[in-house]
């Protein structure tokens, strides 16, 4: 699985790029309107962070098929390779990502999708991932891994290269649940990522160790001062 950050804040991004495995980031236009602006400005700003061989998923908004083509040619243009579109996963989105598919070598996520149906037409049209909302799912009363996984079942059953990227966590669980099958990828947003790993316990035995060691090499020494 891989692992994106669903931020557009640089500090952030940067932050989480230096202390775990990052494949890309994901934008939205919620996301990007908390930072404001040009949204070129961040997302050039991201993309020379992340470097040119980064994912970085970046959203059309225009609502009929054409205008979608136009803004993802427009996006790709002057973001450059490895950008990823995102387009809703609604009638005219498929209409689009067929259009590019056949007239074009961008990359597609099929975006908003909250059910199993919406992925496989998405795949169908040509999408190289679809994103579903494990959490907005959950909220709905639904089960966002479950229809997670269902996705994942059809694409094999049907021998389909789309692939996951399982997006809207609220907890590292969820994550868990979707590495236990392989899901292709994720998006997380900034606290997901260190809830992977804050664990008291873990703390505690990472002080006890050094504890153990000071005690009898000496305060704030390590294993640099011998040899």
């Amino acid at each position: 699985m891989k692992l994106l950050i669903d931020d557009a804040h640089i500090d952030a991004i940067e932050k989480i790029c230096e202390l775990f495995p990052v494949a890309g980031v994901t934008t939205n236009p919620t996301i990007l309107a908390k930072i404001g602006g040009n949204p070129f400005d961040t997302l050039k700003e991201i993309r020379s962070l992340i470097s040119e061989e980064a994912d970085l998923h970046v959203q059309a908004v225009s609502r009929r098929a054409d205008d979608i083509v136009a803004e993802a040619r427009h996006i790709t243009d002057i973001l450059g390779a490895n950008t990823f579109v995102k387009i809703p996963a609604v009638p005219e989105g498929f209409k689009a990502m067929k259009t590019l598919l056949e007239t074009s070598e961008i990359l597609v996520t099929a975006t908003a999708v909250y059910t199993p149906l919406q992925a496989f037409v998405a795949g169908q049209c040509g999408a190289a991932y679809v994103a579903p909302y494990v959490n907005r799912i959950d909220n709905m009363g639904f089960d966002g891994i479950r229809v997670t996984r269902e996705i994942k079942e059809i694409f094999s059953a049907n021998i389909m290269e789309t692939e996951i990227i399982a997006a809207s966590f609220k907890n590292a669980q969820q994550l868990l649940e979707l590495c236990k099958c392989g899901v292709g990828a994720a998006t997380l947003a900034p606290e997901i990522f260190y809830a992977m790993i804050n664990n008291s316990a873990i703390d505690s035995a990472v002080e006890h160790f050094v504890d153990d060691f000071e005690s009898f090499a000496g305060k704030d020494k390590t294993m640099l001062d011998f040899q």
